[in-house]
């Protein structure tokens, strides 16, 4: 083996296996593109974005790892979110949760005034 070398195994890597996978239809109302890297805690999204936030809460992006998606101004997309891994605790972002996602949705609900943006 030579240092840093990497021995990819066989076959094709599958990404989230086993994970409970859910499905939200979001629509960006800013007049710019907005875009949400691979673990970015979603339900902390840009405001701009409307979707069912209480949904999104504890998940993120189910993209491979370093991707992200771009939202386009106006556009609506349907997108698939797996549940956030390790220790499940979301520190910097928009500071809604700040901690362990033990605070349950109403924390991003509250952040956001009630909407479902």
């Amino acid at each position: 083996m030579i240092p840093g070398e990497v021995l990819p195994g066989d076959g094709p890597v599958e990404i989230n296996a086993g994970l409970p996978v859910t499905t939200l239809l979001v629509v960006n109302t800013a007049d710019r593109p907005v875009q949400v890297g691979s673990h970015y805690h979603f339900a902390e999204a840009n405001p701009g974005l409307r979707f069912d936030r209480a949904a999104a809460y504890g998940q993120r992006l189910a993209v491979p790892a370093g991707t992200s998606v771009r939202f386009e101004p106006g556009v609506s997309r349907r997108v698939e979110l797996v549940p956030l891994g390790g220790a499940r605790i979301v520190a910097g972002l928009r500071g809604e949760v700040a901690g362990p996602l033990g605070a349950g949705p109403g924390v991003v609900d509250r952040a956001d005034g009630g909407s479902d943006r």
